[in-house]
């Protein structure tokens, strides 16, 4: 294929648009997303023949309707379940999941965390924007305490989960939080992810202008950045702050505190390593902030190495077939395996 040739084959973010009208609340962060995924897809020269988006329930679940892809739109909480079988069946594809905070974590919760432990080779996208905006504002399981809502008029009583610390505590490979509002560092996650095999989880904080409005301002706006995104980057010492004054220790006990520099030294600050085996302290980084309120961990707090479930699967049923040869359904039906019980 000659240079000409490969320019006029180059697929363009056109390519991965569909001709549906994208129909979400104006001004809303999940606009900023189905962009960047959308570009980042060109960048990684990604085929839309090769590419799935499977969704469960919410503004988010819209998802693959915008694109220009394979794609299915499942049903509540349902969707790794249904990547999951995807992907064990078809490893030539990129399974893509796109997913809210009220879908993965409420009704979907255990299909969220059974996907990560068993390493599925998928990537799951969570949209959390700490609200049910679909259903017009009610709590959800990523909502403060205290939160007022329509279904919550007297405040939320209930404590809240962190996407990051559940992700790690079920061992996911890869885990990683960005922001809907930057689109430079979206890309970097995005590309991180794809990359790796196995499952991914990246967490991005989504704007709902209508239901929940600045809800992570402390966190992406101008004023207040600084103070409060500390950023993670491998093999650089974790520092933050408008004058990079402070950083991140790890006590004797594993627990990550924030520190002065100047008062405790730089030798002090501890080094990112997102690829440590143990993930104790990747977790105890997503234990500084419970949420954007204050000092929080931007980007890939884990990346490890470990076999895939498709992988391992697929090594299984050759295994068998070598012993046994092709599988005979219709002789199992006929095996009689069936007991009496008798009194």
């Amino acid at each position: 294929m000659t240079e000409a040739t490969k320019e006029s084959t180059a697929l363009t973010r056109k390519d991965f648009q569909t001709d549906q009208e994208v129909r979400w609340c104006p001004g809303c962060g999940d606009y900023t997303i189905l962009a960047s995924v959308q570009n980042f897809l060109v960048e990684a020269g990604a085929q839309p023949e090769k590419t799935v988006f499977i969704s469960g329930i919410g503004c988010s679940s819209r998802f693959p309707y915008y694109m220009n892809t394979y794609g299915m739109h499942g049903i509540h909480g349902r969707a790794p379940a249904i990547a999951t079988g995807l992907a064990a069946a078809r490893p030539d594809l990129d399974v893509w999941v796109i997913t809210g905070d009220g879908d993965a974590l409420s009704i979907g919760g255990n299909h969220f965390i059974h996907a990560l432990r068993r390493n599925v080779d998928l990537k799951i996208l969570l949209f959390n924007n700490q609200i049910y905006g679909l259903t017009k504002g009610q709590y959800s399981p990523t909502s403060e305490e205290g939160k007022v809502t329509k279904s919550t008029p007297f405040g939320s009583i209930d404590h809240p989960f962190n996407p990051i610390s559940l992700a790690l505590g079920a061992e996911a490979t890869f885990v990683a939080r960005t922001l809907d509002s930057d689109r430079p560092h979206t890309a970097e996650v995005l590309r991180a992810a794809h990359a790796h095999r196995g499952a991914a989880f990246v967490e991005i904080w989504q704007n709902c202008n209508v239901f929940n409005d600045k809800a992570f301002e402390l966190v992406t706006g101008k004023a207040t950045r600084d103070q409060n995104q500390i950023r993670l980057r491998p093999g650089e010492p974790l520092r933050f702050g408008p004058e990079n004054e402070k950083g991140i220790v790890f006590t004797s006990h594993g627990r990550a505190e924030i520190v002065v520099v100047a008062e405790v030294g730089q030798d002090a600050i501890a080094v990112h390593d997102a690829h440590r085996d143990d993930p104790s302290l990747a977790f105890s980084l997503s234990r500084l902030s419970s949420g954007p309120y204050g000092p929080t961990p931007i980007g890939i707090f884990r990346q490890v190495e470990r076999p895939t479930y498709d992988e391992q699967m697929a090594q299984q049923l050759a295994a068998a077939q070598e012993r046994g040869g092709p599988g005979d359904l219709a002789a199992l039906y006929r095996t009689g395996g069936t007991w009496t019980v008798e009194a």
